[in-house]
């Protein structure tokens, strides 16, 4: 079955190689931001030493340079590259004196041939899928795009393993195949979706990752697959948003005795906002699935290896996501249930006032049969973004979690303490 879809998606891209030639055209862009930032207290506890509290104060610097090839009305050539430093580190990276750092990432870099009503992308490049519950990053692999005009067809074969040579090597190879078509109607958008994740040999999948006991690596055959819809509407200075995935699959077990895991679990996501002028409202809430273990089934929702939604500043990465707060999926969104709150107001041109609150806990009050501490906190958001010249914005970001019991790792809950960020950004992008 994989080798006939891979050899669909295959066929289906050689006709998009009978192109016309065109004078070559060369584009340039990027992104360039600075991060000025201080953590402190992300452990929830107050024990132990600063490390141990994941204490930290850094400077750290992103540079992104892009490269378009345009051959012709209908071939393009992408590359993507991406530099990273923490100011003070030497070594690979260049923040250390004399620089000199030779570590120079290769983000995407892919064609992107169109023939008729189909496109198609071939190589490594990013996705967003269903806002990042299911999947917002990097892959290697091809997206075909159908535009039938009242109905767009993107269709993504995702590579994310591969098993190498050798005797019943292809049984490590890890793949996902996705259909996400979308179509619209006055101020109201719909895209349904289907995901299917299949490897033979999960314990010989290294490059794809589950959440910590869910899923051992003592069973073999995997499959997931993800049925969910997106739904967006605009209603004059309203919007709202919602995502459902159901989340099903099963496991193969390989040790005598052990059962076959049946998977089942969702996710729910919805939210919205409004514009009033210089002032702005939004809001939002999400619930993924925990596994309190009283079955053999795995009912936590399972997020394939990419997922990745980011939500508030210190439980859910935010703009300075190098860590977020003990006890917190991040932006692996599971077991979970969290709500969001906030507005911001713009009293001159080029300055915006933010404030956003958050309420987090665990979906569930216990792990393998035994009691734990869910309630993650309240967290306040506070930013302020500012344009200081054409294309060059000042971001300063104030966060402060009032931890929940869940955020401290320590038995006494008497050692929790409360973490807080404080940081600034410069950032452009050409």
């Amino acid at each position: 079955m994989k080798k006939l879809l891979i050899f669909t998606f295959v066929t289906l891209l050689t006709a998009a190689f009978s192109l016309p030639a065109a004078a070559l055209q060369n584009e340039f862009g990027g992104y360039w931001r600075t991060r000025f930032f201080t953590e402190r207290d992300f452990s929830g506890s107050s024990a132990g030493a600063e490390d141990q509290r994941l204490d930290k104060s850094e400077v750290d610097t992103r540079t992104r340079l892009y490269y378009f090839a345009e051959i012709n009305d209908n071939l393009k050539f992408v590359n993507k590259f991406e530099f990273n430093a923490d100011w003070g580190v030497g070594g690979t990276e260049y923040g250390d004196i004399g620089a000199d750092g030779i570590a120079v990432q290769v983000k995407n870099t892919y064609i992107e041939a169109t023939y008729g009503m189909t496109k198609a992308l071939v190589g490594t490049q990013n996705a967003t899928l269903a806002r990042g519950f299911l999947f917002a990053d990097d892959f290697s692999g091809i997206n075909l795009n159908f535009d039938l005009d009242t109905i767009k067809i993107p269709l993504y074969w995702i590579r994310y393993d591969e098993g190498g040579i050798g005797k019943d090597a292809n049984d490590g190879d890890a793949d996902m195949y996705v259909a996400t078509p979308s179509f619209g109607f006055g101020g109201v958008s719909v895209n349904p979706f289907l995901a299917w994740f299949t490897t033979q040999d999960f314990s010989k999948t290294d490059s794809f990752s589950l959440y910590p006991s869910v899923i051992p690596d003592t069973y073999e055959k995997l499959n997931l697959y993800y049925l969910g819809v997106n739904a967006d509407a605009t209603f004059g200075p309203a919007n709202a948003w919602f995502t459902g995935i159901y989340n099903g699959g099963k496991a193969n077990a390989t040790a005598a005795g052990d059962d076959d895991l049946t998977i089942s679990a969702f996710l729910v996501a919805l939210g919205g906002g409004a514009n009033f002028g210089m002032f702005e409202a939004h809001g939002q809430a999400f619930y993924a699935t925990g596994d309190d273990k009283t079955d053999k089934d795995v009912h936590t929702f399972i997020g394939p290896q990419g997922q990745s939604y980011y939500w508030s500043e210190i439980m859910g990465y935010g703009i300075f996501d190098d860590q977020v707060s003990n006890g917190s999926p991040a932006d692996k969104i599971h077991d979970i249930i969290a709500v969001g709150v906030g507005g911001s107001v713009t009293p001159m041109a080029k300055l915006t006032l933010g404030l956003d609150l958050w309420y987090a806990q665990l979906a569930e009050d216990k792990l393998d049969g035994a009691d734990v501490d869910e309630q993650l906190g309240t967290e306040v958001d506070f930013s302020v973004k500012y344009a200081l010249l054409d294309d060059l914005n000042l971001d300063v970001v104030a966060a402060y979690l009032f931890a929940g019991d869940g955020t401290d790792p320590t038995a006494n809950n008497d050692d929790t303490v409360n973490p807080f960020e404080l940081g600034a950004q410069l950032s452009l992008s050409f």
